[in-house]
């Protein structure tokens, strides 16, 4: 095979292989060493990562057995939480340490948090001085902050120096190994004498630029310095606003402590993204592995609330049995009704999310959001409205109730246009995350208002 052709290879291998992950089944059920080594030696991390997820818990647990060194500190740094906490306490204290050693402070720091607090003393105790003081630094700051994303790892010159005795020391610190240098780094950062960021120099434009400049000419204006107690969600909205590759994080002094780079801000926006997501539907991150006992447990609490939303939306059914009893179309076409006025509403909903978490939803354009939304409803109500009467005419040939059904879902669009919107922006007034809760009160408006609309016309205007 041509170099060329390994390359389509490579860029065309965007899923896993699945028969690798048979393969490697078979090679562990046969305790095959020289198999495992075989699909395992030279593949990147993250697609041993993504072949060992694919195991069941059995077969994980007789890899580590054959083959612990498979899972390298590159290898667990890639692995779901989920599957990381479920690892974790099949390898001795000595090996995590070992990889966490080996491993950035913000990796390190991931593998740690999924210990219990007796291992983690063990781990914790067997690492060197300053990988010990990093870590306790980081478990300083709360979760999905700043400072537990950040690694302690930079690169910082005075801005006095030229660009060749900046290379020059990079180089050196290079050659020494260790922790002299970070695994993986973009940006140079210049300091004053007290340590204060000033700037930063790309790496390309460190190598573009002659010997003789300095780093005071050649650096570029920082955009965002970032607070380690600062949200996680909003650390990514400046990574993404300013088209950020790293950032400096300072400390309460205003002084350089650690920076954030590209490939955790990606893995953030998933995470956020995810649990949006999943909040919207009523359900919490429950991994494929978990039981489903674990399952039922996270998503009943919402099973719970939406049984008391529909309870609300009978009982306003229950108002008008008779009426409903006297005029079965009634009963026919309310899920119609329902059925369009919810999904008008979770499109508002999504809308206003989607403009929440980018920021692009305000206070200063709020009110034109909510009008441009309630006048989109409007003209959606208004065509359905026709097609809807049209369609109830021909199949029950009844004027009225087709002007009836017309009127209830024309009033039920806009306000579930409405509700869409203001829904989310209201519990983000008060606190609440609108992403988590917001679907079952818009669904709840939906249903109770237009049942209403529809069966308080029909029993106006037909009975």
């Amino acid at each position: 095979m041509s170099d060329n052709e390994k390359l389509d290879t490579v860029s065309g291998a965007v899923d896993l292989d699945m028969g690798n992950v048979g393969a490697l089944r078979d090679a562990i059920a046969a305790e095959d060493h020289k198999g495992i080594r075989g699909l395992t030696d030279g593949e990147h991390p993250a697609d041993i990562a993504d072949m060992f997820e694919q195991l069941a818990n059995d077969h994980r647990e007789a890899l580590v057995g054959l083959a612990a060194d498979v899972l390298s500190p590159s290898v667990l740094a890639e692995l779901e939480d989920e599957v990381l906490e479920n690892v974790l306490p099949l390898l001795e204290s000595a090996q995590i340490s070992e990889a966490v050693a080996e491993l950035n402070s913000d990796d390190a720091i991931q593998i740690i948090e999924e210990l219990d607090h007796k291992r983690r003393a063990e781990v914790m105790a067997k690492l060197p001085d300053r990988d010990r003081e990093e870590v306790e630094a980081s478990f300083a700051f709360n979760e999905e902050t700043a400072g537990r994303l950040m690694q302690h790892e930079f690169v910082a010159a005075p801005e006095f120096w030229g660009v060749g005795q900046a290379i020059d020391h990079m180089r050196t610190q290079g050659e020494k190994g260790g922790d002299a240098l970070p695994d993986l780094f973009f940006d140079l950062y210049i300091i004053d004498a007290n340590f204060r960021p000033l700037g930063s120099v790309p790496l390309s434009t460190l190598i573009r630029s002659g010997r003789d400049v300095l780093l005071r000419d050649a650096m570029h204006t920082l955009p965002a310095l970032i607070d380690p107690s600062m949200d996680q969600e909003d650390v990514a909205y400046l990574f993404e606003k300013y088209d950020l590759i790293s950032a400096p994080v300072i400390d309460e002094s205003g002084r350089l402590t650690g920076m954030i780079t590209v490939d955790d801000m990606v893995e953030v926006i998933q995470e956020e993204n995810k649990e949006d997501m999943l909040a919207m539907a009523g359900v919490s991150d429950a991994g494929l592995t978990d039981t489903a006992f674990t399952t039922v447990r996270a998503r009943a609490p919402w099973l719970l609330v939406n049984l008391g939303t529909a309870v609300c939306a009978s009982f306003v059914i229950s108002l008008f049995k008779d009426e409903i009893t006297e005029l079965v179309a009634l009963a026919i076409l309310m899920p119609i009704v329902a059925s369009l006025g919810g999904n008008t509403g979770i499109q508002a909903l999504a809308v206003a999310i989607r403009a929440l978490v980018t920021r692009d939803l305000t206070s200063a354009n709020m009110w034109r959001v909510v009008r441009r939304e309630a006048l989109a409803a409007l003209l959606n109500g208004l065509i359905f409205a026709v097609l809807l009467a049209g369609i109830t005419y021909l199949w029950f040939r009844d004027v009225k109730l087709a002007m009836v059904i017309a009127v209830a879902l024309v009033f039920n669009f806009f306000c579930a246009g409405l509700a869409g919107i203001l829904v989310p922006l209201g519990l983000k007034k008060v606190g609440a995350d609108p992403a988590v809760a917001s679907s079952v009160f818009v669904t709840t408006v939906t249903d109770v208002i237009g049942f209403f609309a529809f069966l308080g016309l029909a029993s106006y205007f037909l009975l």
